[in-house]
């Protein structure tokens, strides 16, 4: 720390999830100088703040980063506690210097440093790494202003369990992953209708015996091979599933309507505080969970590096226009699993050869 209370590195990696972690494991190896930096207070939180019942769609055998594999039956996949729990023991394996409860404010430039400016203090490197991901600020409609207060509004990211509804139907606003999960445990005591476009679902079931060893190892193949940008069908399915995501991978349709659940058009406004459907239809629910996604908040960064749509420029992380500055963990970075712990470790490793380097663009 220099006289002004101004901590040097030659690395700074901002945000601690699995993104960060991987790379740090690479920084650590090469003996690089470096903090990583994450405004949760512990390693893994990001997973345990999530809904109770939500598992990783792949085993075990594919969620292990950089040099050390997931611990447990490697067919299974595992718990959300379960990875946070393992993100936390790898933090602390490879003695990666996490600071937790770190918010970082800005990123700027200072001469030939960056400076990241956090709540906690002043750091300045030759090289950051932003590792925060696209999952960031839960997106909501305006209208959901105009609901009932008696309403009980959760974002996904909000949502834990069903004690959290008050008595009544819920709504759930979005038919991707987090909908189809969710709603499969609301039913449960609550009527339930799904809300929204339906993006179709792969056509087998993942946790049989040959969804697990057999159909999931071909669909991880496709995405980690082929669904990327080294493909002409890579980049082109690239803007279908950031604009439309990806189709259902646990949950099926005729399980959905086996077990109760409504499914219902799109949800697009408010009338007399109840939610309003495209066809008209005005549901009294009590409660409305919002599986609308997320935006990407990158407000903190004051450097010239993003496009006219305000997303950052980069070439498979690497920005070009800013020499150091990296970002990973990003929807379809390079592949379609980028932002998913089976890609991460690819992801990770080609930044750090950049940022080390040793490596060179193409295929790593």
């Amino acid at each position: 720390m220099d006289g002004n209370g101004v901590e040097r590195f030659e690395t700074v990696v901002i945000g601690g999830g699995q993104a960060g972690l991987a790379v740090g494991y690479h920084l650590a190896k090469a003996g690089r100088s470096f903090v990583i930096l994450d405004a949760n207070e512990r390693v893994g939180d990001a997973w345990r703040h999530r809904w109770d019942s939500l598992r990783l769609f792949t085993p075990r055998r594919y969620d292990g980063l950089p040099g050390y594999r997931f611990p447990g039956p490697s067919g299974v996949a595992p718990t959300k506690e379960q990875v946070a729990d393992y993100l936390g023991t790898y933090a602390e394996l490879f003695a990666l210097p996490v600071r937790n409860g770190v918010r970082v404010l800005r990123l700027s430039r200072q001469d030939e440093r960056y400076e990241v400016i956090a709540e906690e203090g002043r750091f300045q490197a030759e090289d950051v790494v932003i590792a925060t991901g696209a999952h960031q600020v839960p997106r909501t409609p305006g209208f959901s202003r105009e609901l009932d207060p008696s309403i009980v509004q959760l974002h996904s990211a909000e949502y834990r369990n069903r004690a959290q509804l008050r008595e009544g139907g819920v709504l759930i606003v979005g038919a991707g992953n987090s909908g189809a999960d969710i709603s499969m445990d609301v039913i449960r005591d609550h009527p339930t209708w799904v809300s929204g476009r339906d993006p179709g679902s792969i056509p087998f079931h993942i946790d049989t015996f040959v969804g697990r060893n057999v159909l999931v190892r071909l669909v991880r193949g496709l995405g980690q091979h082929v669904l990327t940008l080294r493909t002409p069908f890579g980049r082109k399915m690239r803007r279908t599933f950031l604009s439309q995501g990806g189709p259902v991978v646990r949950v099926k349709p005729k399980e959905m309507l086996a077990a109760g659940i409504v499914r219902a058009p799109k949800t697009v406004g408010a009338k007399d505080g109840r939610p309003v459907l495209e066809d008209g239809r005005v549901l009294d629910v009590a409660n409305v969970i919002w599986c609308t996604g997320y935006r990407q908040d990158l407000s903190w960064v004051d450097l010239p590096i993003f496009g006219d749509d305000g997303a950052p420029l980069h070439d498979r992380g690497v920005v070009t226009s800013e020499r150091g500055l990296y970002l990973i963990g990003l929807p379809f970075q390079f592949a379609v699993t980028s932002d998913l712990l089976a890609g991460v470790p690819r992801d990770a490793r080609f930044i750090a050869k950049r940022l080390l380097g040793n490596g060179r663009p193409g295929r790593t």
